[in-house]
């Protein structure tokens, strides 16, 4: 509808509205805060900035009815507004249908005082609630670009963030405690890192691991890296368990979780107990905490170093077959968990208890230590896990 085929009956209706347009502006809002709880406190929309924006919409929705060459950049200023005030969507949604309804209802009464005809309202009804919609739209636009800007800078900071804690370089007091509030941790410990093995570069092996947790009551923050899924936990005490049945749950792959921790600042360091944690994990039990087993923690912790004290311990081995030598190894392993009884070592491996005995005395003769000696003892388990868990 252009200026010309308005009609003077409209552009009468409209300059009686504009001439009371305070009046009327003010009592749209006062309407609004009546019905709608979040702009009654006033508290991130403050009264003045509600009556701006309903004379914004009281002007454009006039000139709506008497040409078609009105733009809604005030809605899209108030959806930006709105989204920086943090009011949401709903409510601001809201507010426009209770302006318009509120506007309309002036419109009837004007209308009615100077008779205009029916199907003149019909023409002002159908362009006004077009131009409503048209309205609404450019802010709910306006407002979630500012929200989806928002959410991705948010995002990338707490990457940042995230990466910046698992290297150890967020430290002190104050940007410890910024860091908890960013990233929606406590702010004292216990806190664990997991570190998870993707399946492939860009996959989690976690998937929806923060959400998944957040939903038993434990706040984390997450980083994807090209080879692992990094973690941190806020694990208050006998929450550790639950988080370890939620990773033996969701894990893809392999999971090493670190000793807890009290401070942020020594996230850096529970890193590198995840990743050693990580390395003593085996298929049958995937997901690996680094205090369960001290002794395959410390094979694991140095694997060069380890490859060569395998070779220099268990050295004597590696002349027989294969198998011969994954027996005498397997008993080894069996008899160091079964309180070193040979009984109790033949009962598990179904053989007689001194068929334990004569390969327990091979792996003395070829290695030359003696499992009664509790230095040469600790090489050999500590060989016998390194060679389990190294290449």
């Amino acid at each position: 509808m252009s200026t010309e085929r308005a009609g003077p009956e409209i552009e009468g209706l409209v300059g009686r509205l504009r001439a009371r347009a305070d009046e009327l502006v003010e009592a749209m809002a006062a309407q609004i805060e009546s019905e709608i709880d979040f702009y009654r406190t006033g508290g991130l929309v403050p009264p003045a900035a509600l009556r701006a924006s309903c004379r914004a919409n009281f002007d454009f929705m006039l000139e709506s009815l008497v040409s078609d060459r009105s733009d809604p950049v005030s809605a899209r200023e108030t959806g930006r507004l709105r989204a920086e005030q943090g009011a949401p969507l709903a409510d601001v949604m809201a507010a426009y249908r209770v302006g318009t309804r509120y506007l309309w209802d002036a419109v009837l009464a004007a209308a009615a005082a100077a008779r205009v005809t029916d199907q003149v309202l019909v023409r002002a009804s159908s362009r006004l609630w077009q131009m409503q919609s048209s309205y609404t739209d450019a802010m709910t636009d306006a407002y979630r670009d500012v929200q989806s800007r928002r959410m991705l800078e948010q995002d990338q900071q707490r990457s940042a963030l995230v990466e910046a804690l698992l290297e150890g370089r967020v430290s002190g007091g104050g940007t410890l405690w910024e860091a908890a509030e960013l990233l929606r941790l406590p702010h004292k410990g216990p806190f664990v890192v997991v570190a998870a093995e993707v399946p492939e570069v860009g996959r989690q092996a976690l998937p929806a691991a923060e959400e998944r947790l957040r939903s038993v009551g434990l706040a984390s923050a997450w980083r994807l890296l090209p080879e692992l899924q990094i973690g941190v936990v806020g694990v208050r005490p006998g929450r550790l368990a639950v988080l370890v049945d939620l990773l033996r749950q969701s894990a893809t792959g392999r999971v090493g979780v670190s000793p807890p921790y009290d401070e942020l600042d020594g996230t850096g360091q529970a890193v590198r107990f995840a990743r050693v944690a990580l390395s003593g994990s085996t298929p049958d039990a995937p997901v690996a905490l680094f205090d369960e087993s001290p002794l395959t923690m410390a094979a694991v912790a140095a694997p060069d170093v380890m490859q060569y004290f395998v070779r220099k311990v268990l050295g004597g081995l590696d002349d027989l077959p294969p198998d011969d030598r994954g027996v005498l190894l397997e008993t080894l392993a069996v008899w160091s968990t079964h309180h070193g009884s040979a009984t109790e070592t033949g009962e598990h491996l179904y053989c007689h208890p001194n068929t334990v005995r004569h390969r327990l005395r091979r792996i003395e003769e070829r290695t030359g230590r003696s499992l009664n000696d509790p230095h040469s003892l600790a090489e050999l388990l500590l060989a016998l896990e390194a060679s389990r868990h190294g290449p």
